[in-house]
């Protein structure tokens, strides 16, 4: 996964997985979440979805918070609530700037 941490630049992967763990849930749930938002324009395979749930755990961006059998449930951190809010802002600059250049 190559996110640019310095510049709060995340994939899209990154961040909808991000995005999807404001509230608790599993890798499938995660999955579900992001099909179901981007109204079925990102569908993740399941070893994409758990190698980034792998990597944004390592960065300490996502924790486990609870199991359930074998279902393991994830959230977001603040670390990674700073990122989003950084890649918000830099999105928000793009948009502006594609709406000023607009002919």
């Amino acid at each position: 996964m190559r996110d640019n941490v310095s510049s709060g630049t995340l994939t899209e992967t990154s961040l909808l997985v991000l995005l999807s763990l404001f509230q608790e849930l599993h890798g499938y749930g995660i999955k579900q979440f992001i099909e179901a938002r981007t109204n079925g324009r990102v569908v993740l395979g399941m070893g994409t979805l758990y190698g980034a749930l792998n990597n944004l755990e390592k960065k300490g961006w996502i924790k486990k918070s609870s199991k359930e059998g074998n279902r393991i449930n994830y959230l977001i951190t603040d670390l990674a609530c700073e990122q989003v809010a950084l890649e918000e802002k830099r999105l928000q600059e793009l948009s502006n700037l594609i709406q000023q250049l607009k002919i």
